[in-house]
């Protein structure tokens, strides 16, 4: 798994530009390269201390992201479930409600971020190289690039893996887990980690739903057997039944994250 492997962090671009390295090289070798040869302390060692590193930078960015009132979201799926094209959609629908932008992740390629980019909404593009998940380091860089607008929404579509990414916070609020029809009931038992960690399942491509063989309560079920209480919006982001419900979550998120940001202006600090 890649919190012990350090993968692609010499090849991670932001904006395509070259981003730092997660991990020290040494860090690296001993996970990756000699892992078979290492203590199973020390890959343990290295772990924690990758993880460590990744939790405090994603401390400062929920700290900058609370302090302008951005609600920040982590899109998290298998490749494929629709989450380019649910982003579109939204930011459509969403209108002028509030400023929206959007961090995409892949290991190569731009067309993602071209997608968002085309709706008029800014995106920064993160390519992770052989790097399977995005970082908080990634995600600082790009909010840097951003410079998200205070009380706006901001998306970070990660990249599609239903293991890695649900082991790195990137300073977000919530992270959204998007499953789509067309890939089985068994996900979130089979991925139990990333449903886990999520506060929100997105049930997408509805509309296919009398095409495939997919039991929508068995799912909704084995996704509450691992996250007890996990809210879940069904929708289609092809034709937009049920995207409603979806903007009515992201408008109270976002209303949310403003009343707090106002509370934590008036309040005075407290003495020492």
């Amino acid at each position: 798994m890649c919190t012990t492997c350090g993968c692609g962090g010499h090849e991670a671009t932001v904006g395509g530009k070259a981003a730092f390295r997660r991990v020290d090289p040494h860090a690296v070798a001993i996970g990756a390269v000699h892992a078979h040869h290492a203590p199973a302390s020390r890959i343990v060692e290295v772990e924690r201390d990758l993880l460590a590193k990744n939790d405090a930078i994603a401390a400062l960015n929920r700290r900058l992201l609370a302090q302008r009132a951005v609600f920040a979201l982590n899109l998290v799926s298998s490749p494929g479930s629709g989450k380019t094209t649910l982003l579109v959609r939204t930011i459509e629908a969403w209108g002028a409600r509030s400023p929206v932008a959007v961090i995409e992740g892949d290991q190569q390629t731009s067309f993602d971020a071209d997608r968002i980019r085309a709706t008029g909404a800014p995106a920064v593009q993160v390519n992770t190289g052989k790097g399977c998940h995005l970082d908080a380091a990634m995600v600082s860089r790009a909010l840097a690039e951003l410079d998200p607008t205070p009380g706006s929404v901001l998306f970070v579509e990660n990249v599609g893996n239903l293991v890695c990414p649900a082991a790195f916070d990137l300073g977000e609020a919530h992270k959204v887990v998007i499953l789509s029809v067309t890939e089985g009931e068994d996900k979130p038992l089979k991925y139990p980690d990333m449903f886990r960690a999520a506060d929100l399942m997105i049930l997408n491509k509805v509309d296919l739903a009398p095409y495939v063989s997919f039991d929508r309560a068995r799912a909704i079920d084995m996704a509450r057997r691992v996250r007890p209480g996990l809210e879940v919006i069904e929708l289609s982001a092809t034709t937009g039944a049920g995207m409603d419900a979806w903007l009515a979550w992201l408008d109270a998120g976002l209303r949310q994250a403003v009343a707090q940001r106002d509370v934590a202006d008036v309040v005075p600090a407290q003495a020492d």
